[in-house]
């Protein structure tokens, strides 16, 4: 349960949990007895309530926490912060399915990539579908927030990255490249691929028959890369 891996990583800060007056189950009692134990604030709200905090109300599972994610920042503080590093980082653009958008997040942090971009037009915010195929890894990643994928692509290259896009046909694979010192990996929608226009693109290279990987499958070869 995403609020029960909130509460066991000390990275965190919780301001309060809000629980729906007729939650109840085993799962809740282990999560108020460690908030009790951590002296978080526990706040009782109507079922409707916590639906619309949550977002989505298939989803809110009786219980929100409100979170202060200590790596999430506008990507102009993040330019700022990172200076003249060599920095890497990932740009979704188009990425709508929520469940590839957690998974990248997670696979980024445990790569050490050290910003994913997400802008806000076209992908979906960091909600409970987020963090749960996330598995709670969400709440410590790298997450830089951006307008828009094409404005972020301008922010980066006046910041001195180059733009590296996958591509089936690209003359050098991901395995062959080296990368420059400041490199943002632009990762097309599922449907409608990169829109914004790339400096390089770079191969995945796969046998038996396969064509494609999905977005977050491709995301993790580079990142490791």
């Amino acid at each position: 349960m995403p609020v029960l891996e909130a509460l066991r990583d000390s990275r965190l800060d919780i301001a309060k949990l809000v629980v729906a007056d007729n939650a109840s189950g085993h799962s809740l009692d282990e999560i108020l007895d460690l908030a009790d134990d951590l002296r978080v604030p526990i706040e009782y709200a109507s079922p409707a309530r916590v639906k619309f905090l949550a977002g989505n109300g298939r989803h809110d599972q009786g219980i929100v926490a409100d979170i202060q994610a200590p790596r999430m920042r506008r990507l102009a503080n993040f330019l700022e912060q990172r200076g003249d590093r060599p920095t890497n980082v990932m740009l979704l653009d188009g990425v709508t399915n929520p469940s590839n958008v957690g998974m990248i997040l997670r696979t980024a942090t445990a790569a050490g990539i050290d910003g994913v971009i997400l802008p806000r037009a076209g992908t979906p915010h960091v909600g409970p579908l987020v963090i749960k195929a996330s598995a709670g890894v969400a709440f410590a990643a790298p997450i830089v927030n951006a307008d828009t994928a094409g404005g972020a692509a301008n922010e980066l290259r006046t910041a001195g990255f180059v733009l590296y896009g996958l591509a089936a046909r690209a003359r050098r694979s991901v395995f062959e490249e080296k990368f420059d010192a400041r490199c943002a990996f632009v990762l097309g929608g599922e449907t409608s691929g990169v829109s914004v226009k790339t400096d390089k693109d770079v191969s995945v290279p796969m046998s038996g028959g396969v064509e494609s990987l999905n977005v977050a499958a491709a995301a993790a070869v580079v990142a490791f890369e």
